[in-house]
């Protein structure tokens, strides 16, 4: 069965939901894209895995010391168990990982990336290494002869910029590489229908038109989450209304405040 809601279905919106929501809303996009761009062009789901030693102030915080209580009037003797013991033990923090996933639209017949399709994920809209690695990417992106897609579906976190994007709950962004530096913006509210978006191809082709909504009902479908994502709150937290409006849409039984 498709998503209960009309639009965005904020109970995705949770550090437990939203990483296994990501990727499968791609792949969902991915299949659909590439059924109808068949022959003349490939869409690839792409993935960088990262790791990053923590902030200095992550580092002194993981350290752990311990004083075993070394005397300098003790002298040990050769090979004594003083001396195969370090005066002082200390804890290297592990590697953290981040994992980005994104789309690719290839022109088959010379392997040119066409467009690339970005479904923005926390670790882009907190202050941190994720976030500056994702704005220095998209800059790229901005300046290549690629075509750029940028879909929010977040409503937490601090959205990319440039440039200043008008205040809404979710949206849409299409960059075409021939007319930049205007993009268009399709704003969507927490109560819309997420919108038919046209996702750019080569000029000699008519962009593929993507049914967002369609992309989110049979993500939801398949996944089957009607059982798992109601047990935990939006976050963040919906206003008082939002949230007494999504409570109607909670199948019955399912969601929080129901035990």
């Amino acid at each position: 069965m498709p998503s209960p809601f009309p639009g965005m279905n904020p109970y995705f919106e949770t550090a437990n939901g939203w990483r296994d929501f990501h990727n499968n809303f791609l792949v969902t996009l991915q299949r659909a894209l590439a059924k109808r761009l068949a022959g003349r062009y490939f869409v690839r789901c792409e993935m960088r895995v990262t790791f990053h030693e923590p902030t200095a102030e992550e580092r002194l915080a993981g350290v752990a010391i311990a004083d075993i209580g070394i005397s300098s009037e003790i002298a040990a003797e050769p090979g004594s168990a003083e001396t195969m013991t370090a005066p002082i033990q200390l804890t290297m923090p592990p590697l953290e990982e981040d994992r980005d996933r994104w789309l690719e639209v290839y022109e088959l017949d010379t392997g040119r990336v066409v467009t690339l399709i970005e479904l923005l994920s926390p670790s882009n809209k907190a202050n941190g290494r994720g976030r500056e690695q994702y704005l220095a990417k998209r800059l790229q992106i901005m300046r290549s002869d690629a075509h750029f897609v940028e879909i929010d579906l977040l409503r937490g976190g601090e959205r990319p910029a440039p440039p200043h994007l008008p205040d809404c709950d979710y949206y849409a962004l299409v960059s075409r590489e021939e007319g930049r530096p205007s993009m268009g913006f399709w704003p969507v509210g927490l109560r819309d229908r997420l919108p038919d978006l046209p996702i750019p191809l080569l000029p000699s082709d008519a962009p593929a038109m993507v049914d967002l909504q369609a992309i989110l009902d049979v993500t939801y479908d398949e996944g089957v989450y009607e059982y798992e994502i109601y047990r935990r709150r939006p976050e963040p937290p919906l206003a008082p209304a939002d949230a007494a409006w999504a409570a109607e849409f909670v199948p019955a039984g399912r969601g929080p405040h129901d035990g």
